[in-house]
């Protein structure tokens, strides 16, 4: 006779008494209690990790389409406009301004660099509004009245990496959601056959690599999925060869049942998400395909995109977002290389802007005319700016522009922004910051609030401590909302 019973392992112990850890577990998944701020468990129960979710407050937008230009473009030579910087153009840069900053490559005294004072660089008042846009972008300026630019955006981090990974996640290292992720993690998705939060590519991948569209430290289910041009659009969405699709679903339907058994048992969330995936990828089978057949569309759709069926173009993935929009997916990343101008900015920069022009006012246009774009909130953005002075070659023609973390400019469009104005402003040679200072955290707050999220409350809790996407800092600008 035994006086004691037998010790039982941890592992055990943890499956034997499973059932109810799970099931805390499992609804605080899909509660999402710190997700709104509410300490009641469940209080808000979800039939899945991605199903819709109740914002903070009513929203001006449902979706995202958010358009990154991988290596910073030449906002002095594209939006802010410096006759000063022009006129003085080939003078020695203020030495009290250099000294101040902080550089990736030029470590002399350089020159200053002027845009080119001709017709197809100048600046053209644009639309009812007069928005200042440069001739490199005759398409964008035929929306200008759509558009609010933010002149004075300022960042930490002045390399690459660090600065998308701070751009997007709201941190200069990898670890962090990104903002997709959030907005996926806090709403969820309108359409159970598509994911959530989308990534299109066009070019090589950015520095920051694919933590730039990852979930960090949420659950995995919220990271971004990438959609590819050519071949299968999801990695192994095509069924193995020998195996049907009704064969497939059995194969999907056993697992599920064995995964939900460890679900209950240890209430991991990564389960859960696993199980959702497999779901999830099984119906994305059908949905994905016929999603990704841009050739159903009308001729004046591609005419008026510039979209080449069946080619990996910007064009392309800027039709691409408007479909995916249009069938309920709530966050969009486009991605796209090739802005990164230390050598020939102005013919490099007037070569991508031909590139992107006509499909982002495309865009902006055909999500107008379906009646999308007051719910479609459209970003433009980069890890930083460039700097007024030169870099590299002494002909100043082909010259280079560096990196420039403290003044740039980003925009927005539709989904509840003000359109036709500019906010903020840059000193008469685009160095500094003359009035009203917009912080990276300041944009995302902004972001959010346009999607009815408060940025203070969208939290989870993570080694202790509860994280958000704007850290301990952000306000909403209220001045570009409508």
């Amino acid at each position: 006779m035994h006086l004691f019973p037998t010790p039982i392992g941890r592992r055990t112990l943890l499956q034997q008494s499973g059932f109810g850890m799970g099931a805390f577990a499992l609804a605080d998944l899909l509660g999402q209690q710190s997700v709104h701020g509410d300490e009641s468990v469940g209080a808000k129960k979800a039939t899945g990790p991605l199903a819709p979710k109740p914002a903070h407050f009513p929203a001006k937008a449902k979706s995202v389409i958010y358009l990154h230009m991988v290596g910073a473009p030449s906002h002095l030579d594209l939006f802010d406009y410096k006759p000063e910087l022009q006129k003085r153009s080939g003078e020695d840069c203020p030495k009290e301004l250099f000294d101040s900053g902080k550089f990736a490559f030029v470590r002399r005294l350089p020159k200053l660099l002027g845009t080119p004072a001709d017709k197809k660089h100048e600046f053209t008042s644009s639309g009812e509004s007069g928005l200042p846009i440069s001739n490199l972008m005759p398409h964008l300026q035929t929306v200008a009245d759509e558009i609010t630019l933010i002149k004075s955006l300022h960042t930490n981090e002045f390399n690459h990496g660090p600065a998308q990974m701070f751009m997007l996640s709201g941190f200069g290292r990898f670890g962090r959601p990104s903002i997709g992720s959030w907005l996926n993690y806090g709403l969820g998705t309108e359409n159970q056959d598509l994911p959530g939060f989308v990534v299109l590519i066009t070019g090589n991948v950015l520095g920051a690599g694919s933590p730039a569209w990852g979930s960090g430290f949420l659950p995995s289910v919220y990271q971004g999925v990438e959609f590819r041009s050519q071949g299968d659009p999801v990695l192994f969405l095509s069924n193995p060869d020998g195996i049907e699709a009704n064969s497939r679903k059995r194969i999907i339907d056993t697992v599920n049942q064995l995964n939900q058994v460890q679900l209950a048992n240890l209430g991991d969330p990564e389960i859960a998400t696993r199980i959702s995936q497999y779901e999830l990828a099984y119906r994305m089978q059908t949905s994905v395909p016929e999603l990704m057949d841009i050739s159903s569309e009308s001729k004046s759709t591609h005419e008026m995109y510039g979209t080449e069926p069946g080619k990996n173009k910007f064009a392309n993935n800027c039709l691409l977002a408007r479909r995916l929009v249009e069938r309920g997916v709530r966050f969009v990343q486009l991605f796209d290389q090739g802005w990164d101008n230390h050598n020939n900015v102005f013919s490099s920069v007037a070569n991508k802007a031909k590139q992107v022009d006509q499909p982002i006012a495309a865009l902006i246009k055909d999500l107008k005319q379906r009646g999308l774009l007051d719910s479609t909130l459209v970003v433009w953005s980069s890890e930083f700016g460039r700097t007024p002075f030169g870099q590299g070659n002494t002909d100043q023609t082909k010259a280079g522009r560096d990196h420039h973390k403290d003044a740039f400019t980003v925009w927005i469009a539709g989904g509840g922004a003000k359109g036709g104005m500019s906010f903020g402003q840059t000193d008469e040679i685009g160095y500094t910051i003359a009035n009203d200072p917009v912080h990276v955290h300041d944009l995302n707050a902004t972001l959010m609030h346009l999607m009815g999220m408060n940025h203070e409350r969208l939290t989870f809790r993570f080694q202790g401590r509860q994280y958000r996407l704007t850290d301990v800092e952000g306000k909403v600008i209220q001045q570009v909302i409508a």
